[in-house]
């Protein structure tokens, strides 16, 4: 199935849409991978390829979503719904090779950050696994750090991959030595 027919599947909370949900996530997907990294630029990016856009995905629309309509559908987005259907084309388009080296790492939602004043921050972070010879995120999931660990989370991630014979990196977060009484990660990637 294609990447567009996975966004389908996205659960959207709106009850008036005037875009459907998967081309908003389309084109932040499409902006990310050119290189737009904030809000603006990924406006400037729809601004830009508006005429090849609209004629390529078949829209009813004369025009794509603006700047605020983005930002707007984009904080209240279903991030379980998209990762479930982002993990489920990558497992379906990707292929993971006997030896390949997949990079681990969790990376903090700079705009969700709550309580950055206390010695505990409350924060969302996105977990994810990196083909280093693709260059491609072969799977994420979505971690709140006062609910679960980045090491909870891994070990979750590694179960939805379920990869065999790849040669995963993580930082030093995951050479704990609590995690040998569970099932440590060594075992869950063999």
């Amino acid at each position: 199935m294609s990447l567009i027919h996975h966004l389908q599947q996205v659960a959207d909370y709106r009850t008036k849409p005037h875009y459907p949900l998967w081309v908003v996530m389309l084109l932040v997907i499409m902006g990310i991978m050119s290189g737009c990294t904030g809000s603006r630029a990924l406006e400037s990016f729809v601004e830009r390829h508006q005429s090849a856009l609209l004629e390529l995905m078949e829209l009813p629309d004369k025009r794509l979503p603006s700047f605020t309509t983005l930002r707007r559908i984009m904080i209240r987005i279903n991030f379980v719904s998209l990762t479930r259907a982002f993990n489920d084309w990558a497992a379906e388009t990707l292929t993971v090779t006997e030896g390949e080296q997949l990079a681990t790492d969790g990376k903090s939602i700079k705009a969700s950050v709550r309580d950055y004043d206390k010695s505990y921050q409350d924060f969302i972070s996105v977990v994810s696994d990196v083909s280093v010879s693709q260059g491609v995120v072969v799977g994420l999931q979505s971690m709140h750090n006062l609910a679960t660990s980045e090491i909870a989370t891994v070990q979750s991630l590694l179960e939805v991959l379920d990869v065999h014979g790849a040669c995963f990196t993580f930082d030093a977060l995951h050479t704990q030595k609590k995690l040998s009484s569970k099932s440590s990660i060594a075992e869950m990637t063999t």
